[in-house]
């Protein structure tokens, strides 16, 4: 049976030191040549929900490819629109109680039927989204 001496205590500890200095620098570079596959804009429609599941007024945001979409039933029908703030890319947020869509960041605020800036510093209106329903199911983005 042979000791462990401080020696080998010292080497323990530099190799495993090494291996994570080695892990932190790698990282990154293999991350940049290697990146996640995030579409801008999925190429595919996108499932929303049932058409029952979103009431008159109401709204639900989801994923949709790198960036989330807002999704609005409003009393002129669905509209679907980026949730990201064309002022300094905030999430936007739908305001039941003022019927309209509302950068909490920087008190931006959009019209719900074409996407239009209501008020606010952002320079342009939301980008809208195709809205389709196919067999009950609420689409986003492509031709369903």
């Amino acid at each position: 049976m042979s000791k462990f001496t401080r020696r080998d205590f010292n080497n323990l500890g530099k190799s495993f030191l090494t291996v994570t200095g080695l892990a932190v620098v790698l990282g990154p570079i293999i991350a940049f040549f290697y990146p996640a596959n995030l579409e801008e804009t999925p190429s595919e429609p996108v499932l929303v929900s049932p058409q029952g599941e979103l009431g008159p007024g109401e709204s639900k945001t989801i994923r949709f490819g790198r960036y989330p979409a807002i999704v609005i039933n409003t009393s002129e029908g669905l509209r679907a629109y980026s949730a990201v703030c064309t002022h300094f890319a905030c999430v936007v947020k739908w305001n039941i109680e003022h019927n309209e869509i509302e950068c909490p960041c920087h008190e931006g605020f959009f019209d719900p039927y074409n996407g239009e800036v209501i008020s606010g510093p952002p320079p342009t209106a939301l980008n809208a989204l195709q809205v389709e329903i196919e067999d009950g199911d609420i689409y986003v983005g492509g031709t369903a």
